[in-house]
């Protein structure tokens, strides 16, 4: 069982309908949309948009579910002057910009680094889909920050002086923080609604004006990696002992 998360009904709307043998479900106000896309077992939702949101629906879809792994899907603001509109992110990492940088190290869950991994053979997975080269843009991978704030033009160059990040958002490492304590596979997919030539008012009427034609675009890569997993038997992801 294959969990897709994301944070807005608009991210979430282009799956929907591909779903065949589609079950409606409900738990803790979110409602979960089960069955097939292309052979593989998947659940899918809206969380609701910040991090609380997003680990409230992952932690539901590991212990009522039960998710063997979890793709978060959706749409990001650029950070790299080289990520332009419309361009894919795909996280190899992902970390928190907005807390301080030893809570997650120092203590629970001990981390060795601020950096959540992404899952090695959904990496695989996406790169053998990226290859295939037939999706708007450039697809990207590397590092996704998540906070619980818009990023502001006086902040930019900090972050990313810091981290080198490829794209900022609010839930991707939320996502991967629980799946980390619960070890199961998580990888993130973002496709860029705005980046770091349009700020202030103008990223946020650049998101709403992109990003239907972003999650659409995201949503295309995961359908893509589920029919690679399911031809590549060896792709099939199962949780970690």
């Amino acid at each position: 069982m294959i969990g897709i998360l994301c944070a807005g009904d608009r991210e979430v709307a282009p799956f929907i309908p591909i779903i065949n043998n589609c079950v409606i479900s409900k738990k803790a106000m979110l409602t979960f949309y089960s069955g097939e896309i292309e052979g593989v077992s998947v659940v899918t939702l809206f969380s609701g948009v910040c991090r609380t949101n997003a680990a409230i629906a992952t932690q539901i879809l590991i212990d009522t579910y039960h998710c063997d792994a979890i793709i978060n899907a959706g749409t990001a603001g650029g950070m790299a002057k080289n990520v332009k509109l419309f361009d894919t992110v795909v996280s190899t990492e992902s970390a928190y910009w907005d807390i301080h940088e030893d809570m997650l190290t120092t203590f629970h869950p001990w981390m060795p680094t601020v950096y959540f991994p992404a899952d090695k053979d959904l990496l695989a997975a996406a790169k053998s889909v990226a290859a295939q080269n037939r999706f708007q843009g450039n697809v990207h991978f590397g590092k996704m920050l998540t906070g619980e704030s818009f990023i502001e033009d006086k902040c930019r160059e900090a972050l990313n002086e810091k981290f080198s990040p490829l794209s900022v958002d609010m839930e991707t490492a939320a996502v991967a923080h629980v799946c980390y304590v619960n070890k199961i596979p998580t990888i993130a997919v973002r496709t860029i609604t705005d980046t770091a030539d349009h700020i202030g008012a103008d990223a946020v009427a650049d998101f709403e004006n992109h990003c239907d034609k972003a999650s659409r675009i995201a949503a295309d890569f995961v359908i893509a990696m589920l029919k690679e997993m399911s031809n590549q038997h060896g792709l099939l992801i199962g949780r970690k002992p």
